[in-house]
């Protein structure tokens, strides 16, 4: 397997950043998916035709918004001479068997695929799970019933994908599933003025934090280095893990 790196970057505090802060670090959820998105980006643009071959998640919260904070795991090491940013950077090689239990932390966009008729042609069509869920219940009922979805999508999609990456969370598994939080992203602010089609991204980010048990330890390495589910370029998808007793 490709090696991976591990690595914490955090904006530098130095005042012609902290002079920048509304724009690095806006308050706006969408707008600040898409500025993470290419502050991240630029950690890796000596290759400049490079596919994404990264993961990360913005840690920082409660910190000020000039010290934005990321988590990435990546298959390439991120600049540490970044001019934006502070580097640290580890190799990531955790030894895992069958049978490990590990904790983990997880923001996910867990979609389902499906099929519709629209005037009479089936339709291929991807729903995050708790809105396709929601569809089926009356909609008088759906304020009440959301938490109790939320939990049981979360949960049945997390057990899905763990089935397919070599891993799995039984019954008893302590699992907390929080937030369900919905936002637009631009796909690119600039072309989104020209290019014809949906320019934005919709992602519903739910919060996974419980135990798993590892199946194929080696499945479940790679599957943690490619992420789980979509928006994994807005910050999505990385699974963080220890080790538990």
């Amino acid at each position: 397997m490709t090696p991976l790196y591990l690595s914490r970057a955090t904006l530098r505090s130095v005042p012609s950043l902290e002079s920048l802060a509304p724009v690095l670090a806006p308050t706006d959820p969408a707008a600040r998916s898409q500025v993470d998105h290419r502050l991240v980006w630029s950690l890796f643009a000596e290759d400049r035709d490079a596919t994404r071959d990264f993961l990360f998640r913005r840690e920082d919260r409660g910190a000020p918004t000039t010290r934005a904070c990321f988590l990435i795991l990546s298959r390439r090491p991120p600049d540490r001479a970044s001019p934006l940013f502070d580097v640290e950077t580890k190799e990531f090689a955790p030894a895992l068997a069958k049978g490990d239990r590990l904790g983990f932390s997880l923001l996910a966009n867990p979609a389902v695929t499906h099929w519709r008729v629209v005037d009479g042609k089936k339709v291929r069509r991807r729903d995050d799970v708790v809105m396709h869920a929601l569809a089926t219940i009356p909609s008088g009922e759906r304020t009440e019933r959301r938490p109790q979805i939320i939990e049981e999508e979360g949960r049945r999609w997390l057990e899905s994908q763990g089935a397919r990456t070599g891993f799995a969370i039984s019954a008893t598994d302590a699992l907390k599933i929080d937030g369900y939080d919905q936002i637009e992203i631009d796909r690119d602010p600039v072309r989104a003025r020209t290019a014809r089609g949906k320019q934005t991204i919709s992602a519903s980010i739910l919060s996974f934090d419980g135990c798993l048990t590892i199946v194929e330890p080696e499945l479940f390495l790679e599957s943690l280095a490619r992420g789980f589910g979509r928006a994994r370029a807005f910050g999505c998808g990385l699974m963080l893990i220890r080790r538990v007793r």
